[in-house]
């Protein structure tokens, strides 16, 4: 679950409705429905998300028809509550000995977003990556990057605009969304004792 949502910045909601069909075994693809837009979006399935995934199902979670992928360890067996969900992902930071002001889910969806912020990604990208409907939601995390902001700050306007005139238009360099390649990146980033 903790994988679910900082690899892909997945929402509460959207991690304890994850159904058994959502995910493509096959072509290694993992189906979101985005609760927000009513639509669905569509990932490559990272192969330690998908390990911890087959873990789950094979050693933890209760046998059932559910479903759902992740239910309640005590019958009858449910989709998990939101304050179960939060109680889960919070005690099991706090095993990990992250250092965090918050310690609930939207923590990691949120450093999700920080991490892909300070890698280079756009925050256009990082919104489609979040399934964000537009990039004012978005903006919160641009907030984080204090020194970004101070080197932004810094910059003398007049050799800005200088450099904008002077520059041709260049693209930042960015991994194509929904990549392997981007998502094994964004796994790889600070998930430390998650895996």
């Amino acid at each position: 679950m903790l994988l679910l949502i900082a690899v892909y910045g997945l929402r509460s909601g959207e991690v304890r409705h994850l159904c058994l069909d959502d995910i493509d075994w096959e072509r290694e693809i993992i189906y979101i429905c985005r609760a927000k837009q009513r639509k669905s979006q569509h990932y490559p399935l990272v192969r330690e998300v998908g390990a911890a995934i087959l873990r789950y199902l094979r050693e933890v979670r209760p046998r059932s028809k559910r479903r759902e992928i992740f239910l309640s360890r005590v019958q009858p067996y449910r989709v998990l509550s939101v304050e179960g969900f939060g109680t889960m992902v919070h005690n099991r930071l706090h095993r990990l000995v992250i250092v965090s002001v918050c310690y609930g889910p939207h923590s990691l969806r949120h450093s999700c977003a920080t991490h892909l912020l300070a890698e280079g990604v756009s925050l256009k990208e990082i919104a489609d990556h979040l399934g964000h409907v537009s990039l004012a939601a978005t903006h919160i995390y641009a907030k984080v990057d204090m020194p970004a902001l101070r080197e932004v700050g810094n910059l003398p306007l007049k050799e800005l605009v200088m450099y904008a005139e002077n520059s041709e238009r260049t693209a930042t360099p960015i991994q194509l969304r929904g990549s392997m390649e981007s998502l094994r990146n964004v796994a790889a980033i600070s998930l430390g004792g998650l895996l």
